[in-house]
């Protein structure tokens, strides 16, 4: 079982290492990521200390027998803590109002963890348990009001949770919604799979029954199974604008892949290290810095004669002004590449013009430059050949990531 418990206490974890690696520094000031990163942590140290082999280590260490129970219960009180914490900030409102439930809700729980650690001092528990404790110590007095109160106040978290949830989630919508809904749905498991297995397994102990597999049998892959459903909930809203990014980054970094080949000899940019992991926002931001690169140095390459007769063409052809001049601008920068590749002479056609590529923000402009290299020019004779755009219209694999 504890192979199981720190698996899922590892998923849990990883967690708020993704949210909390970038931007590290926006990261240490935004309220709302330290919080979620706290409470995921927090639950999966939750997850690490309740493992069987755990228990037995801390017990080792410490030379007191179930020492690792106030330390579970503990470490629990301060997760529910944590969760309400992150709830007041997720949910937003004046500095003031946050801060003062913020200070609230650590007092009480601060109060609970104190009051843990007294019980576990006054109780008689010399024999380790390390898998039935509630159930084996229910009727023991301090030990019975010490696990009656973590349990209480790890119920009063995960309902506040709910009705937080519940009724956020008719406000919202979108990822928002889909993340409440995860977490709604990790806490209801909480509650039935784990609370209630546990409050039953040690009513039942002192009604004289032995419900005690529901305890220890039952309840700890309910948690495991609630913790990670509630871990993706809160981190799904945080994830998905960046995930949705680096997606959408991917994409035109790959519908940038024709220019590339066109006009990477002529680029002087320094390349990165070819590292796989490389995020796809990071490689397009490369990749868009070099082919402006590039575009600069061919400049004067540009044969305005080659633009202008590839543009009437498409203009008779029926096309729009801004596909005529991108078809065009696309035949002249490929009869540019060529002169810069076959060592040419500049045309004597030297001027200013701009390609629409270079007078607009983004890649927007660099990805319909691209586009257009796959599509026919028109041309007629003297214009440029079909075949130098055909020619990069299935690139080879790239040599730098």
């Amino acid at each position: 079982m504890s192979l199981v418990v720190y698996l899922a206490a590892f998923v849990f974890g990883m967690t708020s290492v993704v949210l909390f690696r970038r931007p590290r520094t926006a990261a240490r000031r935004n309220p709302l990521t330290l919080s979620t990163c706290a409470a995921i942590v927090l639950g999966a140290l939750v997850l690490v200390c309740a493992a069987p082999a755990t228990l037995g280590t801390v017990n080792a260490l410490t030379g007191v027998p179930n020492f690792g129970a106030p330390l579970t219960y503990g470490m629990l009180s301060a997760y529910s803590c944590s969760v309400l914490v992150l709830l007041i900030h997720w949910r937003g409102g004046s500095r003031e109002r946050v801060r003062r439930m913020v200070l609230r809700s650590v007092a009480a729980y601060g109060v609970l963890v104190v009051a843990i650690v007294v019980l576990f001092l006054l109780a008689e528990a010399d024999t380790e348990r390390l898998t039935d404790l509630d159930t084996y110590y229910a009727n023991t007095p301090f030990m019975r009001e010490m696990i009656l109160l973590y349990l209480l106040g790890h119920s009063a978290a995960m309902l506040v949770m709910c009705a937080v949830c519940v009724k956020w989630g008719r406000e919202v919508g979108g990822v928002l919604r889909t993340g409440l809904r995860l977490i709604l749905v990790g806490a209801l498991l909480d509650l039935v799979g784990f609370q209630l297995a546990k409050y039953t397994a040690v009513v039942a102990r002192w009604a004289g029954h032995d419900l005690d597999f529901l305890s220890t049998t039952l309840a700890p892959p309910m948690a495991s199974l609630a913790a990670l459903l509630c871990s993706a909930g809160f981190a799904l809203p945080r994830l998905q604008p960046s995930a949705v990014a680096h997606w959408r980054g991917l994409a035109d970094y790959r519908r940038l892949a024709p220019l590339w080949y066109l006009v990477r000899s002529a680029s002087t940019a320094p390349k990165p290290p070819a590292t796989w992991w490389q995020l796809p926002q990071a490689r397009l931001q490369w990749r868009e810095v070099s082919i402006h690169d590039a575009l600069l140095a061919l400049a004067p390459y540009f044969d305005h004669r080659v633009r202008e007769r590839v543009r009437d063409d498409a203009l008779r052809a029926g096309r729009s002004p801004h596909e005529a001049r991108l078809v065009s601008e696309a035949a002249m920068l490929t009869d540019a590449a060529r002169r810069a590749a076959a060592r040419e002479e500049p045309p004597e056609t030297p001027g200013t013009y701009r390609l629409h590529a270079t007078e607009v923000s983004g890649t927007g402009g660099l990805v319909e430059l691209a586009q257009a290299l796959h599509r026919p020019p028109a041309a007629r004779d003297g214009a440029a050949p079909s075949s130098l755009t055909g020619s990069v219209s299935e690139p080879e694999e790239p040599h730098v990531a």
